[in-house]
């Protein structure tokens, strides 16, 4: 097991560079960002001097070599707008959008669990009914069009909520809704296929012929072993929580990584999409590893080679 994940962990500085030299490209390609930073009034010559104290008239293979190295040193040079370190900025807005992704989980998790699990034990039933349409319903509402609803029901209308920002509790109940609602909707359905499937095995049978407590059998042997699949797609929907929140904080004014990648696109801001991208593609990585060891302590038969 061991061996396992000394190669998973060696991987991810492979995998990391790779990702590095995409979002270069990807930037590089989009145009001159020197461009953006100056006024529409400025001459040639100045442009073309902040060009050169940027090093954005090196070829590419310098410019490349450059960025890596700086990278090595956990250096993404300074924001072109803020003028301030960019993996400092980055750093700085990321404890916001974690704790949106983790509220919307937890969420999520608290609503779609006990309702996947009542769903299987009466399949076709009023509840399964309700939890299957309301699946349904979550996966196909799009995201802004339900941040912008709640926004005009709860917080305009009934004025029973914010509208935008942080400062209390009630800031992140709307923001977490939006974002969890499509994560709940998968989690209710992959835990009311799985238990349904689960309480058919033999071990079930034997388990009530014992004459187990109800209890025992749902929490003890069947949503146990229905664990390891939702697991997966828990951490994986966290994975994308952290790292496609963009939408919902622009419309909640959340202050977290969303707006200050959307703004450094749109601004041409390099050193801050290369450092918000990495950071993401940092914590993708390490959810999956994560993901690996909890098989193995839910799972003991689970072997890694």
């Amino acid at each position: 097991m061991w061996r396992y994940f000394t190669s998973r962990l060696l991987q991810i500085p492979i995998v990391l560079l790779i990702i590095s030299l995409m979002i270069f490209v990807l930037v590089y390609v989009a145009g001159d960002p020197v461009a953006m930073m100056l006024p529409a009034e400025a001459t040639q010559k100045e442009i073309q001097t902040l060009r050169i104290a940027l090093g954005f008239d090196q070829p590419f293979y310098i410019q490349f070599w450059n960025y890596i190295t700086d990278l090595v040193r956990g250096d993404f040079g300074e924001s072109y707008k803020y003028g301030v370190s960019a993996i400092g900025l980055v750093l700085e807005r990321l404890p916001a959008t974690l704790e949106l992704a983790t509220a919307s989980m937890i969420m999520a998790i608290i609503i779609a669990v006990p309702l996947g699990i009542i769903s299987a034990l009466k399949p076709n039933g009023i509840i399964d009914l309700f939890a299957t349409g309301l699946s349904a319903l979550g996966k196909a509402i799009p995201n802004f069009w339900l941040g912008i609803m709640l926004i005009l029901v709860f917080a305009v209308n009934l004025k029973m909520m914010p509208v935008s920002g942080t400062g209390s509790w009630k800031h992140i109940i709307l923001p977490a809704i939006t974002l969890g609602t499509a994560v709940s909707a998968e989690i209710t359905r992959l835990v009311r296929s799985n238990m349904l499937e689960i309480l058919q095995q033999d071990f079930i049978r034997t388990a009530r012929s014992k004459g187990q407590k109800k209890s025992v059998i749902i929490f003890r042997h069947a949503f146990r072993n229905s664990l390891v699949p939702v697991i997966t797609i828990t951490i994986l929907q966290m994975a994308s929580l952290v790292g496609g929140s963009l939408i919902t904080e622009m419309i909640f004014s959340w202050p977290g990584l969303g707006q200050l990648i959307i703004q450094a696109v749109y601004d041409k801001d390099l050193p801050i999409i290369q450092a918000a991208v990495f950071v993401t593609a940092v914590m993708i990585l390490l959810l999956n590893l994560a993901t690996d060891v909890l098989y193995r302590f839910l799972d003991p038969r689970i072997k890694y080679s």
